[in-house]
This record gives structure tokens, sequence and C-alpha cells, in this order.
């Protein structure tokens, strides 16, 4: 069993009906039938979000998906509408939530992976391949693959597993029009934001987008391009054939896995509280990241 250690009760807000409380984010509708979108500071781990929150990232995820969006703009629209707080909302939202379309989003997860490693390296070394795609011969963790390649995965409930799957089965799902448009839509923005990430010293090394439809076709929706839904690595040191250093929750995986924790992640009991260390490095990780890709400073 996994899920919130405390799931926290929905902020009640004039004008808002709460739709749906997330790992991270809290939905709501507002009267025109607009989305707003609120990112909290809780953080997960090992399908747990856990008790102690980072302070800022929220913040720091909000506002990088923003200046994404803004460098994506000619490849996919997005659905962010306003920036600005809906009426009535508490002071702490600012810098967190936005107002967006209101979409018909597709079920699928759209990974594109430039570089083997996760759940892509453990089957490529049962398999040699990644959702049916066949890959070289002696590939190690942190190899780059010859091109970039769409491994959807499928959207799992607060708590579950993200599951890999073929191609052919999301075109299954969803129809082969969608399933093509998908596949291009996801590789172009990946490859976009790689190369730009390449020449901030960043190696992005895979990264899932979520994607859905208004009236005048396919739209790129949620968060963009954050240390959540990516995998930053420093680029001087890159090294394949060993884990990577990352911008990402790895203090926070590697303190809970350590004997200091006391948590054995294979039992059913919830995860401990964070240590102060371990949020304070955590927190300094995402604003490093955002330093970095988008050349502003982040006070």
């Amino acid at each position: 069993m996994s899920g919130f250690v405390e799931k926290p009760e929905p902020l009640q807000v004039p004008g808002l009906v709460h739709l749906h409380t997330g790992k991270v984010r809290d939905l709501y509708q507002n009267e025109a039938g607009d989305l707003v979108m609120v990112a909290s500071d809780r953080i997960s781990a090992y399908d747990w979000v856990l008790p102690t929150e980072i302070p800022d990232k929220g913040r720091v995820l909000t506002r990088l998906s923003l200046w994404w969006f803004e460098q994506l703009a000619d490849l996919a629209p997005n659905h962010v509408l306003s920036t600005e707080l809906p009426p009535g909302a508490p002071a702490d939202w600012a810098g967190r939530a936005l107002v967006c379309t209101s979409l018909r989003m597709v079920p699928v997860e759209c990974v594109a992976r430039g570089y083997l490693t996760g759940s892509g390296l453990a089957e490529y070394e049962e398999t040699r391949t990644v959702c049916g795609l066949a890959l070289p011969e002696g590939l190690v963790d942190g190899s780059e693959l010859p091109a970039p390649i769409f491994t959807p995965a499928t959207k799992a409930e607060v708590g579950e597993h993200d599951e890999n799957v073929s191609y052919e089965e999301v075109a299954r799902q969803v129809g082969t029009e969608t399933a093509a448009a998908l596949r291009q839509a996801t590789l172009a923005v990946y490859s976009r934001a790689r190369d730009i990430a390449r020449e901030r010293g960043i190696v992005l090394a895979d990264t899932k987008f979520e994607f859905g439809f208004d009236e005048d076709g396919l739209v790129l929706a949620d968060e963009v391009l954050t240390p959540d839904s990516s995998r930053f690595w420093p680029a001087d040191q890159w090294q394949p054939g060993r884990a990577q250093p990352s911008y990402d929750k790895q203090f926070v995986r590697d303190w809970l896995t350590s004997a200091e924790s006391g948590w054995d992640r294979r039992s059913e009991q919830p995860p401990p509280p964070l240590p102060q260390q371990v949020v304070d490095a955590t927190r300094a990780k995402y604003v490093e990241a955002y330093e970095l890709l988008t050349g502003q400073s982040w006070s």
C-alpha cells in the first residue's frame, strides 16, 4: 500500500470547486469552466507523498514550467490562460496557481528518452528493448541513445506505478491518428528542450508530458520539463556505466533508503518525516536547476 502519508484537506475557495488532489497539484474549476492548477510544496518518493514539504518547490515548478512554455510556444500550444490569482484565493497561491483551459486529456504519459536509465534500463537489460523498441547491444546506465525514443506509459492513480506500454497499445487505446500526433509532438518538444538544456550544461535524459485536446487540436498541459517530470544531469559529470548525479529529489530517495531513516520501503509502513538537512539540500537542487536552465536568479 502507498499513497499519501496524510492526505491534506482541500482548501475551500469561494467561486472555485475542488476537483482533485494529486501528488503535488490541487485542481479546481472556476465559474467560467476554466481549471485552476495549484502547485504545492509536497514531494513524493517510492509512490508515497511524504509528510514533509520542500519550501518553494511549487513555485519553482510553476515558474520553470512557464519559462519552458515560452521556449516551446512555436512547437506546441499550451493550456495556460493566466497567472493572476483567482478572486478570493489565498495569498500563498501567488506564484503557484495557473488558470488553464479545460482540455479533453489523453490518458497517456508521453515519455521521451534520449538516454537509457530507470525503468527503461531495467527493461533493456532483460529484453534489449524499451516499450517494444529494439535498441543496440552494449548500452549501459546513462548511455545516450542513437536517437530519442517515444516510450509511453499508462497514467496511474496516486500510490500506483505508471506502466510502460508499447506504441501499438497506445494506438489501440486512443486511435492511430492521436497516437501518431502524440509521438510526433513528444519527440519534437523533447528534442528542442534537450538542445536548450545542453547549451546550459545540463543533460536532459528523459521527460514526460501530458497532452489534451481543445477545439483546435493537441495542447501541451500540466507541468513541463521540471525536476519532478524530468531527469536532469550535470553534463560535466555525465559518465555512462553508473548512476548519474541529478537535479531532483535524489537526496530524498537516498535518505529514505539509508539506515538513518529506519524505513523499509518493502513494508506497508509510511515513510518518516525528512530531516532538515535533506529538505535544505533538495530545495537547493530545485533552485539550482531553475537558475541554470533559465539563466535567472531565483531570488
